[in-house]
């Protein structure tokens, strides 16, 4: 027994050894750590007492620390930033859905301003903006060597004024002048139509306005077209949409998802991890759906597209996704300033992370490019002469076994067919995704 007990308290007595001889060097690590951080901020002051007194010119102290406190941001990775009281008020404003400017959203890549989408219906998208293109000078005067920030305030002006934006394209050989006139953008976060028997959703972004939009443009063309047993499927269009509230991501996926995951976030403790789950209540009431993407729908658009494509609740149609798979926090400041601060990378239901990876689509598609007129018209054949169907013919015979109304059936089908192949001309893409909505249906339902 007495040398159980001496063994116990050997034990115990190495234990608190090894343990104060860990403890010491861990102990003189973090001591040194915090020697070595209050000698960078002593340089930080240094440096900034010297600019203050030395430089060629002077300098508002305010600007250098805000500057200071961008670049310590920006380094971190693209999306974090520090933002001044003015671009505080401006990020309201957007998520709101009305601000002034250009119309696009835009990313740093390797120092260079890369165009994530331009926004539908504004002035940078009847310019001729494309996602993927690289902005380099504005009004002649370079980007390169710009925070992101600073770019953007090189872009914004006084509405009605123009710009001279200097692009560099893939597939261009040479960069290319673009005029754009500064406007208010509105956003109209939803856009809907009817296309045959499909209901197209357009999604151009993710703001307060966004679900309710939704929810109200689905029903009207449901109304339209006379009921959901009228309705083959719904395309929900993410085409160059750049996201935006993470909130509002979650609220579309639930709005077609009975249940289940819909995203993840994970942050650098565990512990601040958050899961979001759909509700019952499916706004397509089973209808197929087939979502679209490019690789200009970023962030909350590739959460609702790895939401209903995890769950087979949708077919991904189109080009591999942007690829922004993290999440920022808008943090307030003192002063009215606020800073944006990457805090979490987010998840599909399957536990895929789709950062600088996106969304694969399905089916693949490319959207061809659209050539000039006159390439269009040296390529078409001439026109031949004479009838080119039989029942073009001189005396041709009638067709006696189908009744008047069966034929104007037929040409009704004729003319939606029709349609169809025009629009392939207009948007192949969406004609793809409507060529499967009608594949589906016409298989009928599954058990």
């Amino acid at each position: 027994m007495k040398k159980f007990v001496m063994a116990a308290l050997g034990g115990t007595v190495a234990g608190v050894i090894a343990t104060t001889q860990v403890a010491g060097p861990l102990l003189a690590q973090e001591k040194a750590a915090n020697s070595s951080v209050y000698e960078q901020l002593d340089l930080f002051g240094d440096i900034f007492e010297r600019i203050r007194g030395q430089y060629v010119e002077q300098v508002e102290p305010g600007e250098l620390i805000e500057a200071a406190i961008d670049g310590m941001l920006t380094s971190l990775d693209p999306h974090s930033s520090y933002l001044s009281p003015d671009d505080a008020a401006q990020m309201q404003v957007q998520t709101r859905g009305e601000f002034g400017g250009l119309g696009i959203e835009v990313t740093q890549e390797e120092g260079f301003i890369k165009v994530v989408s331009p926004i539908d219906s504004t002035p940078a998208a009847e310019a001729g903006i494309e996602a993927g293109d690289f902005i380099t000078h504005v009004d002649g005067e370079s980007m390169l060597g710009l925070t992101l920030d600073e770019a953007v305030d090189k872009m914004r002006g006084p509405v009605g004024s123009e710009i001279i934006v200097t692009v560099v394209r893939e597939g261009e050989t040479e960069p290319f002048d673009v005029s754009i006139i500064r406007d208010t953008i509105e956003l109209q976060a939803v856009r809907s139509r009817s296309q045959g028997e499909t209901v197209v959703l357009r999604v151009t972004t993710f703001n307060d306005k966004t679900t309710p939009n939704l929810v109200s443009k689905l029903e009207e063309e449901v109304e339209t077209l006379g009921g959901m047993d009228a309705v083959n499927g719904f395309v929900l269009d993410l085409r160059n949409n750049p996201g935006g509230l993470l909130t509002q991501a979650i609220r579309v996926s639930d709005a077609f998802l009975e249940e289940g995951e819909i995203v993840s976030t994970r942050g650098r403790d565990p512990a601040d991890g958050d899961r979001f789950n759909a509700t019952p209540g499916d706004l397509a009431q089973g209808k197929p759906i087939v979502v679209l993407i490019n690789g200009g729908s970023a962030s909350a658009s590739e959460i609702v597209a790895g939401a209903l494509q995890d769950h087979r609740r949708a077919i991904v149609v189109g080009t591999k996704s942007f690829g922004k798979g993290s999440v920022q926090t808008v943090m307030p400041l003192r002063g009215d300033g606020a800073m944006r601060l990457t805090t979490a990378r987010y998840y599909t239901p399957s536990g895929r992370s789709i950062q600088a990876l996106g969304v694969s689509p399905d089916i693949v598609v490319e959207q061809p490019r659209r050539r000039p007129a006159e390439d269009e018209e040296e390529d078409a054949p001439a026109s031949a002469v004479g009838p080119r169907t039989e029942g073009e013919l001189r005396g041709s015979l009638d067709n006696d076994s189908l009744s008047e109304d069966q034929i104007k059936q037929i040409e009704a089908d004729r003319a939606k067919a029709q349609a169809a192949a025009d629009l392939r001309e207009e948007d192949y893409q969406l004609a793809y995704a409507i060529d499967i909505l009608k594949g589906l249906n016409a298989l009928g339902p599954t058990e």
